[in-house]
């Protein structure tokens, strides 16, 4: 989505990557995509009000790379990308 000059809103866009070397099963790759893409969604506030704040028109682009080869709960899952998304935002700030 084109940003216009009259809008002050952020743009986002993620990226999940697990790779094949991790999980050789199409399944359990695609399970560790749905527990990052619903943990972002659940918590992508935390980006969008800095960035509604600082009132500029950024476009940021995030890259979520699994890169264990364990499979963890979606809280767990969910806790760590909460906590990535504050270290962003204060990042920002």
């Amino acid at each position: 989505m084109p940003l216009s000059s009259e809008e002050n809103i952020a743009d986002i866009s993620i990226l999940i990557s697990v790779p094949k070397k991790r999980f050789k099963h199409a399944v359990k790759r695609n399970l560790v995509k749905r527990q990052i893409r619903e943990a972002y969604r659940q918590n992508k506030y935390i980006l969008l009000d800095v960035l509604k704040a600082k009132e500029t028109n950024f476009k940021i682009i995030l890259a979520f790379i699994w890169l264990d080869n364990k499979i963890y709960s979606t809280k767990l899952v969910e806790n760590k990308v909460k906590k990535l998304l504050t270290h962003i935002a204060e990042d920002i700030q």
